[in-house]
């Protein structure tokens, strides 16, 4: 009996269909991901080679990916890239996968930053995937950037992709709890910029994470003890002394959190200008803060 022979096209439908039946977010897209990643071919080719046949070890691998994406393990991570503010990036479970939401933070840093004079220097706190300082280094021309995490394992990532996209003259990786990485005498320690994507999520809203967060990403990068304001908190501590003088404070915040995070800014006595601003959802995203002369 002959072997069933599959396409590209038969195979995007099929996936597409599947992943839809459930529940997987876009549908299309993640089918699109998956095949570009096993046949090694660039999402426009899947259409340039609608016809061509599948092999029966690609099928294989691509199966059992299938099968995962299925049960909602992220795309990104069974394919180890997505794509932030138009850079390809590496990304793997031990860091959180970028958000089209952080673009946001990075429009807001690249349009500070541009408007400054050079050089300036940036302190990216919870680097992650270093996916805001590299897209900020490759954004910005004359800057300089220190970004710092707790986890070794996501700074190695960062650090893959920072080489990838040949930016170690602008890009500083240190491992350690927020500004205890900087060593005076030998790091910067002051910048223009103080920009995170900190941990964000509380008590109650961790129990709520969809299942493919929560039980794929690490909890490290996402929780933030019960109301979900510590690393904001503990930043707040010492922003003062590694932020220059009329230099802002930028940071992603919880889609409730405007309010408090706004006060936590006003009572500090640091900054002059404190500005919550909203995602496309309507949802607080965006806190900045400039600060006094």
């Amino acid at each position: 009996m002959a072997l069933e022979i599959w396409t590209i096209k038969k195979l995007l439908e099929w996936i597409s269909e599947y992943f839809e039946t459930n529940g997987v977010d876009s549908p299309r897209l993640s089918a699109e991901l998956l095949l570009c990643h096993i046949l090694k071919l660039e999402r426009i080719q899947l259409y340039t080679l609608y016809d061509r046949v599948v092999q029966a070890d690609q099928l294989t691998a691509l199966r059992a990916l299938v099968k995962r994406g299925a049960e909602h393990e992220p795309i990104a991570y069974l394919v180890g890239r997505c794509e932030f503010y138009s850079l390809p990036l590496k990304i793997t479970p031990d860091c959180l996968i970028p958000r089209p939401e952080t673009e946001h933070l990075v429009e807001r840093s690249v349009d500070f930053l541009r408007n400054r004079p050079s050089p300036q220097y940036v302190l990216d706190l919870c680097t992650g995937s270093g996916c805001i300082a590299a897209a900020i280094a490759k954004n910005v021309k004359d800057v300089r950037i220190v970004a710092t995490d707790i986890c070794d394992n996501a700074l190695k990532v960062a650090a893959e992709n920072i080489h990838r996209h040949k930016l170690e003259d602008k890009v500083t990786l240190l491992c350690g709890d927020l500004f205890d990485a900087i060593i005076e005498g030998l790091d910067q320690t002051r910048f223009d910029l103080i920009v995170s994507n900190p941990p964000y999520v509380s008590d109650l809203e961790y129990e709520k994470l969809d299942h493919n967060v929560k039980k794929y990403e690490p909890k490290l990068a996402l929780y933030a003890g019960i109301d979900g304001l510590d690393i904001y908190k503990r930043i707040m501590e010492k922003v003062d002394q590694f932020l220059k003088p009329d230099g802002a404070l930028m940071m992603e915040i919880g889609y409730a959190q405007g309010p408090a995070i706004q006060q936590m800014l006003e009572q500090s006595g640091i900054f002059k200008e404190i500005n919550i601003e909203k995602d496309f959802a309507n949802n607080d995203r965006i806190a900045i803060a400039k600060k006094l002369l």
